[in-house]
């Protein structure tokens, strides 16, 4: 059959139809991937909220991403094949053997131009929008294609766990929580997110894998009173500390018998002055612990988010902090954990209402001992690790494997860190360089 009468042939110009639908359909599946792939699934929970059904259905298709993408490349895949089919079958029609390495360029060029780069681009630039339009076709073809798809992701899986490669089911949600850290940080790099608020926004997704041993004040640091002092003078080291709830113990710190709030203090020495009967009392009969509150202990190994929760329910900001045995490691307040969120905290009654960090022109910073890592790392936008260790001292007498002395030197993790000053085994101060 010569070419007039093959172009005139009816089969001809249907096959050349069937080609061009197939493209469409190439087209189609192309876009709708990228676009249900790349489309913010906080957009879309935003637009479903105000109503827009297309918003909701393409969450619903995004659920299962696994079976979202198997179903539409098994369809892309599908139309693609059958269109270089076509088309090796049409021009070996026309052009004889010659015609396959015809149909081949042919084909290649009409995939790669309409078939997926022209669909992604336009999908990448619209996402949502498309997502919406395109999610109930999708649904339905997960639907039609789902026997297929759950039999080729058996295949896969069993073909993993040949080479030891098990998927994990908790790995999507791991990986959105990756996704909001990584875009606040690309938003930083780029301008679009200051570093105050970065700072906010990552310490608030950390508070669920941090703990209250890591935030804590250590019990070398807590103001504590001793009951056998008598009211008098428990009346004036309570006037005088910057902290409204101290706890108070008998015999030895591990004997907590409560907690004083000095409102409640006052309260109670007020209405022991004022006398009953009209007579005026004396300070020497003021019942300390009838004014103390029942201390309140939790675990270190409490998360932060629970222990914020569990301040909000009980209607209490003060926290003793015991180990697994029993023994007192420290406190902590609502304050404290507020403080992770939106840094410092400081009021008239603060001590040092100054940073424990000083910075030099030329690069060096000297900072406390005591002085966590999480803070120094916020202040100066360091990445020093805070896994082993809480504080800048603990770090360098972790990675130093012992108790320095004053003047020595260290180089670790990129930075220099000199031993200024020390109290007894407690390194008090550092200077710190960026190698």
């Amino acid at each position: 059959m010569d070419s007039q009468s093959i172009l005139s042939d009816t089969t001809f110009w249907l096959t050349v139809g069937g080609i061009v639908l197939l493209l469409v359909l190439s087209a189609f599946f192309s876009c709708s991937e990228t676009a249900l792939t790349a489309s913010s699934r906080a957009k879309l929970k935003a637009q479903a909220d105000r109503g827009a059904r297309g918003a909701a259905r393409a969450m619903r298709v995004t659920e299962d991403s696994e079976r979202m993408i198997g179903a539409i490349l098994l369809g892309n895949n599908a139309v693609n094949i059958l269109a270089a089919s076509l088309a090796t079958a049409l021009l070996t029609r026309l052009f004889g053997d010659s015609g396959v390495a015809l149909a081949t360029l042919v084909v290649t060029a009409l995939v790669l131009v309409f078939g997926e780069v022209l669909p992604k681009t336009f999908a990448i630039t619209n996402p949502e929008p498309v997502a919406a339009r395109v999610a109930p076709a999708i649904a339905l073809l997960i639907r039609v294609f789902a026997p297929v798809v759950t039999l080729v992701r058996v295949i896969v899986r069993a073909l993993l766990g040949l080479f030891g490669v098990r998927t994990d089911p908790d790995a999507l949600v791991l990986a959105r929580r990756e996704e909001i850290v990584g875009a606040i940080a690309l938003g930083h790099s780029e301008g679009a997110v200051e570093k105050e608020d970065r700072d906010r926004l990552l310490a608030t997704l950390d508070l669920t894998r941090r703990t209250v041993e890591e935030v804590m004040r250590h019990r070398s640091q807590v103001e504590m009173i001793d009951i056998a002092i008598g009211p008098a003078r428990i009346v004036r080291q309570t006037l005088a500390s910057p902290h409204s709830r101290l706890p108070i113990y008998g015999d030895n710190v591990e004997n907590i018998l409560g907690v004083i709030h000095a409102k409640d203090l006052l309260r109670e020495l007020d209405r022991v002055l004022r006398g009953e009967d009209g007579k005026p009392g004396r300070i020497e009969d003021l019942d300390v612990l009838r004014a103390a509150r029942t201390p309140y202990f939790v675990p270190e190994t409490t998360p932060l988010d629970e222990q914020m929760r569990e301040f909000l329910r009980r209607r209490s900001h003060f926290a003793l902090v015991v180990d697994e045995y029993g023994a007192l490691r420290g406190l902590i307040t609502l304050e404290d954990i507020l403080e992770e969120i939106v840094g410092d905290i400081t009021d008239e009654f603060d001590l040092d209402p100054e940073h424990p960090l000083r910075r030099f022109e030329t690069g060096e910073v000297l900072v406390e001992g005591g002085m966590t890592i999480r803070d120094l790392n916020r202040a100066m936008d360091w990445a020093l690790p805070d896994d082993e260790a809480n504080t800048v001292a603990g770090l360098v007498i972790r990675e130093a494997q012992l108790i320095p002395a004053e003047g020595q030197v260290f180089s670790f993790h990129g930075f220099r860190f000199e031993v200024v000053q020390k109290r007894e085994n407690r390194i008090a101060t550092l200077r710190i360089r960026r190698l």
